[in-house]
């Protein structure tokens, strides 16, 4: 891999993860920009304890714009976007509209590849493993800034998860505090160490490997399933054989099992639905150990979630009264069904 560090007209980084280690990247950005302005704030709520980014200037960040005029195509044509280059193989800049900036954080937006009408499924595992030594690089830049306790890799795919660009693309954020949703696996963490004297996370994947029901996909290195108690309709947890606590843990072995394990899941991901279907809509996310004070974060496991809102053809799982007003989610799914499912579509 080779990182070539640059900066775009207002100032903001660009980075380029090629693979050749001959690419040249010196191709300037001629856009006339203003310096970047954000009124990011990170506001704490004191009845649930969580932290809110109010981001106003968002309201006016790009929205669903036609694919000619796409920030994240590369510069052609006499047209100048996001990205100065006439091509590119993975790209990753300082985002125009972040919701988290200065003191309270740092966002940032990944490009999988120039081709504008591909998804992640469709990349080759050399880029794929290319995606994931990215990830890797940015966690370990932004873990080294001031202030910066977690970093959170994920892509949003698809307008019912509301992608507002239709290029492929992911967002890395650096958060000055820990999630709430890390915060509470620590807790458990901590309370089934105490109760215990194991750890939490290689328990619930020993008994997911012993109880094999849930099981959707399964190599040397990594094994994916769905969880017991999976909130979404299909759901897909993917861990790491031998527990790290992040994307910089990772040995070799893995790096070179995760792009064949994950573009799989991905493609039957497509296939949940039958044929016809538009692809499906996703999030996937990466969850790794927060920096700094947190006693229990080395017993934190990477691993990465999975997960769609159409519970079937036609229909999305709506977050409504009990999930949005009590956080106590309903799936319409069973686990096992979802599993069963998602085995079932490899041989299609």
């Amino acid at each position: 891999m080779k990182k070539t560090s640059t900066r775009l007209a207002d100032g903001r980084e660009l980075l380029y993860y090629d693979s050749r280690d001959d690419a040249v990247r010196d191709t300037v950005d001629p856009r006339p920009l203003d310096p970047v302005a954000t009124t990011s704030q990170i506001r704490h709520d004191p009845l649930l304890g969580d932290r809110v980014a109010v981001a106003s200037h968002r309201q006016a960040r790009t929205y669903h714009p036609p694919a000619d005029e796409c920030p994240l195509c590369p510069s052609r044509d006499g047209r100048h976007s996001e990205i100065p280059a006439a091509a590119y193989d993975v790209a990753v800049f300082e985002n125009r509209f972040p919701s988290l900036a200065g003191d309270a954080g740092r966002c940032e937006v990944v490009c999988f590849t120039s081709d504008h009408d591909a998804s992640f499924a469709d990349l080759t595992e050399e880029r794929a493993g290319l995606v994931l030594e990215a990830w890797t690089d940015r966690t370990a830049e932004l873990a080294g800034l001031p202030g910066v306790r977690q970093v959170f890799c994920f892509e949003n795919r698809g307008a019912e998860i509301g992608v507002t660009l239709g290029h492929p693309h992911g967002q890395i954020y650096a958060y000055p505090f820990v999630t709430p949703r890390t915060d509470l696996m620590l807790r458990s963490v901590a309370a089934h160490l105490a109760r215990t004297g194991r750890n939490l996370f290689d328990d619930v994947v020993a008994r997911e490997c012993a109880e094999g029901a849930r099981v959707v996909l399964e190599g040397e290195h990594w094994v994916a399933f769905v969880p017991y108690a999976a909130h979404w309709p299909y759901e897909v947890h993917l861990y790491p054989r031998w527990r790290v606590r992040d994307l910089r843990e990772l040995d070799d072995g893995a790096r070179t099992e995760f792009p064949q394990l994950y573009l799989e899941l991905l493609r039957r991901f497509d296939r949940i639905f039958g044929p016809g279907e538009p692809p499906t809509p996703y999030i996937s996310a990466w969850h790794q150990a927060p920096f700094g004070l947190s006693d229990f974060a080395p017993e934190f496991a990477l691993h990465l979630e999975l997960f769609t809102v159409r519970r079937t053809s036609g229909k999305l799982k709506f977050l409504a009264g009990s999930e949005s007003g009590m956080n106590v989610f309903i799936n319409d799914v069973p686990p096992e069904t979802a599993a069963a499912r998602l085995r079932e579509v490899a041989s299609e």
